[in-house]
């Protein structure tokens, strides 16, 4: 039987994720990933995927490749086997299209860079999430580290939504790479992470942004801020409407405690 157009279901509104990448030794860690598959099974399965890793700062807002290109490997150091890491999805030409359009409504910027392939903050997680590589991915590039700005590019992709699209933002909401693998988790990452959740929950946009004068500790977990930049795209993407419902399906803390995973869904 054939629906009528105006019987048919509407679509499913996809969520918006905020996560924890890990680096590329995170495809040896079995607990983790199980925990990045359980969370993907458990949303709705999206159409595309258009994420916003830590790893790319590029202005204007760039879109990547929309046809499949070789990863981009952007660390150093790492046995050979991470550099043998494959990740074939199909390319998001539609969705490209798509997202410039929705820049120009906004009237931000936009290029094209047909060669930039999915950098680790991308393909880590999408390799545990999205395994069979059989959802189309589109990265964009980080503008500029401004929250505002920030903001305002995930409000531009709110409409995304409603597509089917799932809006990603790859990062780590403590990152000091100065405590990796001390013992211990520092009393700096626990404050941080508590206050980070704390704003999340009550989806407080000011304060979310202005982070580095509200949040205790802010400088010591990141002294450097690109890895939480992504968040704020996230939050902006989740800010059309009512404040969207909060949940945290990954929490805990890695490399002894330097880095937190929670990770953040908002629906």
């Amino acid at each position: 039987m054939t629906l009528a157009r105006d019987e048919r279901p509407e679509p499913e509104r996809m969520p918006v994720i905020f996560a924890a990448h890990g680096a590329p030794i995170l495809l040896d860690d079995a607990a983790w990933m199980a925990e990045l598959a359980s969370w993907a099974a458990a949303m709705p399965r999206p159409e595309a995927i258009l994420i916003v890793s830590a790893h790319w700062e590029e202005r204007p807002t760039t879109l990547g490749a929309t046809q499949p290109v070789p990863l981009v490997y952007d660390f150093y150091g790492f046995p050979e086997r991470y550099y043998q890491t494959r990740y074939p999805a199909p390319g998001a030409p539609a969705l490209a299209a798509r997202v410039k359009e929705l820049l120009r409504q906004r009237d931000i910027p936009s290029r094209d860079d047909s060669q930039r392939g999915l950098d680790h903050g991308a393909y880590v997680p999408l390799v545990a999430m999205y395994p069979r590589a059989d959802v189309p991915v589109l990265q964009i590039s980080m503008p500029a580290l401004d929250p505002a700005q920030l903001f305002e590019l995930g409000r531009a992709l709110a409409p995304l939504r409603e597509e089917r699209v799932l809006v990603f933002g790859s990062g780590f909401l403590t990152h000091n790479m100065s405590y990796a693998f001390r013992p211990g988790t520092p009393g700096w990452a626990r404050e941080f992470d508590d206050w980070v959740k704390g704003a999340l929950e009550r989806f407080d946009v000011d304060a979310l942004q202005d982070f580095r004068a509200r949040a205790p500790a802010a400088h010591v977990a990141l002294p450097t801020w690109e890895h939480y930049a992504p968040v704020l795209v996230a939050a902006g993407a989740a800010a059309s409407g009512e404040r969207p419902r909060t949940s945290f399906p990954i929490t805990g803390f890695w490399m002894d405690g330097a880095f937190t995973r929670r990770s953040v869904e908002l629906g």
